[in-house]
């Protein structure tokens, strides 16, 4: 027993109903936590589900990927584009209607083809066998036995080889007797490099070469 005598606060009843103030405020957070915890709870299944399982089902929420391409796939604009060869009616077009076919590109013949390697007529009508005379118009010893070795030496049949008699030539000149000699006339100009060529009826001779002063 205690030495202090009792007052009012030893009378205490033993059927009180009261609690301390700590487990009252306790016991009230929890009874409000409670409905906020079980509706997150269930916020977070809901998404769950919809994220998980509503794709397979063929759901999806507007403007997702998911739905974009599936509504590009189901599109009339997304289909194969059939490409129609050239030359082929479209399937719209009319039966007696004429498919366009753009014309082929104009063929050139190749530079090793035949017609490329045919001589040409002057070049055919070239003849060897014409006797060519030669004769010396200048002062130089021995200048028409040295061009006539040229000439003979590219395969032409020679003629007369002498001194000029006639008038005195101002250049070198090549005669020849008819337009039928004048591809001669021209061939040996390029062997002998003489340009001056005259058609003349005065010589006996198919072609006449009469070499003048200056030549070389």
């Amino acid at each position: 027993m205690t030495k202090y005598a009792r007052d009012e606060f030893d009378r205490v009843p033993e059927a009180s109903s009261r609690q301390g103030v700590h487990r009252v405020a306790s016991e009230a957070s929890r009874r409000r936590l409670g409905p906020i915890l079980a509706v997150g709870v269930a916020a977070l299944a809901i998404g769950l589900v919809a994220f998980l399982f509503l794709p397979k089902l063929g759901f999806a929420p507007a403007g997702s990927p998911l739905m974009a391409a599936g509504s590009a796939l189901g599109s009339p604009s997304a289909s194969p584009s059939v490409e129609v060869p050239q030359g082929t009616a479209s399937p719209g077009a009319e039966p007696g209607a004429e498919a366009s076919v753009a014309p082929a590109a104009s063929e050139t013949p190749a530079a090793d083809s035949p017609s490329a390697t045919v001589p040409s007529a002057e070049a055919q009508a070239i003849d060897k066998t014409q006797a060519v005379a030669v004769y010396n118009g200048t002062t130089t010893a021995g200048l028409a036995g040295r061009v006539s070795n040229t000439v003979a030496g590219d395969g032409w049949t020679l003629g007369p080889v002498g001194n000029w008699g006639g008038m005195p030539q101002q250049s070198s000149v090549i005669y020849y007797s008819g337009p039928e000699q004048k591809a001669n006339a021209e061939a040996l100009g390029e062997l002998l490099n003489i340009t001056s060529l005259v058609d003349s009826a005065e010589f006996q001779l198919p072609v006449v070469v009469v070499l003048g002063p200056g030549f070389r």
